[in-house]
């Protein structure tokens, strides 16, 4: 499975591949983060974000997508221009069909150190110990502690999906019940 992670922000957008392949370690593909001129317009910041994204899609063709889940303690400014740089990559990726799935800061601390409260440092330490790289990737980025996540959580979000699924009543049986309810 290869998966881009996305630590999608107006100013800064960081991307992250990750391969995972059972009964091998994790690798890094691809790590880096690009900005947009904070003088520029909104429509033209959004649009170098999503050129960028699609090169990424482009040249890595990851089988999922994985976007940090929007929230801002700073502001409304800071939480929508995070918010549009998210909406860019979760469109960049359903244009190509490609699952997209969100995490929260504290579901991908969580699951790279075991702590919620995990700072950064602490996070890219232990993507560094985790991905068998020489240093953080610079500038400090989520990117690749999101892919990370989602690689080891999506197993089981699938099962529960499919489990939920299975539980549903089909169709005709909740119409038919539906019917006898009145």
């Amino acid at each position: 499975m290869r998966v881009l992670g996305v630590n999608p922000g107006l100013a800064r957008c960081g991307l992250g591949v990750v391969d995972s392949a059972p009964g091998r370690p994790l690798t890094v593909t691809a790590a880096g983060v690009f900005r947009t001129p904070a003088d520029a317009d909104i429509g033209h910041r959004l649009l170098l974000i999503e050129r960028g994204i699609e090169r990424w899609l482009d040249e890595y063709q990851p089988g999922a997508v994985v976007v940090k889940w929007v929230f801002s303690r700073y502001g409304v400014r800071t939480g929508m221009g995070t918010a549009q740089a998210s909406a860019v990559a979760i469109l960049c990726a359903a244009r190509r069909g490609l699952p997209v799935t969100w995490h929260t800061p504290g579901e991908v601390k969580a699951t790279v150190t075991g702590s919620g409260g995990a700072g950064k440092a602490q996070v890219g330490a232990m993507v560094t110990r985790l991905l068998r790289i020489d240093a953080p990737p610079k500038p400090a980025d989520d990117a690749l502690a999101l892919a990370l996540c989602h690689i080891w959580r999506a197993p089981a979000l699938n099962r529960l999906q499919q489990a939920h699924a299975a539980a549903r009543p089909a169709p005709a049986l909740a119409r038919r019940q539906k019917d006898t309810i009145r």
